[in-house]
């Protein structure tokens, strides 16, 4: 019979104004430079979160093969973007912060200090013993820095791919049940109310928080998953402030993290499990849906406060277009990870300088 499986995250959207721009900025200071899909059309199937109109958007999704998680870059055309109203601080409603792997925090600091990135912090320690810092992009995201010892391929880039992310909650204990039961997080690492000295640094990081951090015990499994590797969450609840949504009045493609997705296998299982806790696919884009030359089934769910979660079964990505090499996965194993001589053959969409970017 046919299992539910969670491959990893696959990727964590962000909307921004200039697709290339932005994605030369990760190209340089992240080491984003596998191209994988390369899109430019229209946005038909997420009518709910586009006001109720198909929108024009040109789509890059890109890979640090060092191992973790992608960014999908996601530039709306064709009208004016909506900026968030207010500051957006630790413990608001929705995905907060992009959590990156590094290797070694020591180098990855000092990598970015050389290219003036905006640092917000000096590496310091979390709850578990993880030592991390935060920077903030030119589009005013934020992402945290994380030593983690998971490497896929090893090309001796400071920065690896996306570890997770910080997702501000308003009822906390609802959100470890829907991430647990639907995406297999099961086992919390830390539960603990307070103002952390290791936030500090970040808008909002003097408010007195329940902060959880919940990661997944099964092994990594599934074709795609050795890139994608382990992840965790780190699910912030205010306790002193009314928190404020971080998308609220605002269309999905507009400037932020726009979505967290999941790279899974049989969607149907998906389904099940999120009905189960009263939770229906919101978008449903089937099984025929084409991204340039990528294909896929997606679909997306809303977490208990409506942040977007969205899950892609995988069926087929192009490796060396020229030559008519696909990567076929409607025919392998759910659960065994692909040999690592296919998964390697990810080189091949390496761009080896962003200025050859257009």
């Amino acid at each position: 019979m046919k299992e539910k499986v969670i491959c990893g995250i696959q990727q964590i959207g962000i909307g921004v104004s200039d697709v290339i721009e932005a994605l030369k900025w990760y190209m340089d200071h992240f080491g984003f430079n596998a191209i994988i899909v390369d899109d430019e059309g229209v946005a038909e199937r997420m009518l709910p979160y586009t006001a109720g109109k198909p929108q024009p958007r040109r789509a890059i999704m890109a890979y640090n093969l060092m191992g973790g998680g992608g960014f999908e870059v996601w530039q709306p055309k064709g009208r004016d973007l909506n900026y968030p109203e207010f500051e957006v601080k630790l413990g608001d409603i929705g995905i907060f912060i992009c959590k990156l792997k590094a290797y070694n925090i020591d180098d990855a600091y000092n990598h970015l200090k050389k290219l003036n990135a905006n640092i917000l912090s000096e590496p310091t320690i979390s709850p578990s013993g993880q030592k991390h810092f935060f920077l903030k992009d030119p589009y005013n995201n934020i992402f945290q820095i994380e030593e983690d010892d998971y490497i896929f391929l090893n090309q001796r880039k400071p920065i690896g791919g996306a570890n997770g992310a910080i997702i501000g909650v308003s009822d906390i204990d609802k959100s470890i049940n829907f991430y647990k039961h639907i995406f297999d997080y099961d086992t919390v690492v830390y539960d603990h109310i307070d103002v952390f000295d290791d936030l500090k640094a970040i808008p909002g990081g003097n408010r007195i928080v329940r902060r959880v951090l919940i990661k997944r015990s099964k092994p990594i499994e599934g074709p795609l998953s050795e890139i994608m590797g382990t992840s965790h969450l780190e699910l912030v609840q205010c306790i002193e402030d009314t928190p404020k949504k971080i998308f609220e009045n605002r269309l999905w493609g507009d400037p932020g993290f726009i979505h967290l997705c999941f790279d899974i296998r049989n969607m149907n299982k998906i389904e099940e499990a999120a009905k189960e806790l009263g939770h229906e696919f919101v978008c449903d884009g089937g099984r025929d849906f084409d991204m340039g030359d990528a294909n896929g089934h997606f679909t997306y769910l809303e977490d208990p406060d409506g942040t977007l979660i969205e899950s892609v079964e995988t069926l087929k990505i192009p490796i060396l277009k020229k030559f008519g090499l696909y990567l076929n996965l409607t025919t392998k194993d759910d659960k065994k990870p692909l040999p690592f001589i296919i998964t390697k053959a990810m080189k091949f969409k390496e761009v080896k300088k962003s200025s050859k970017l257009k």
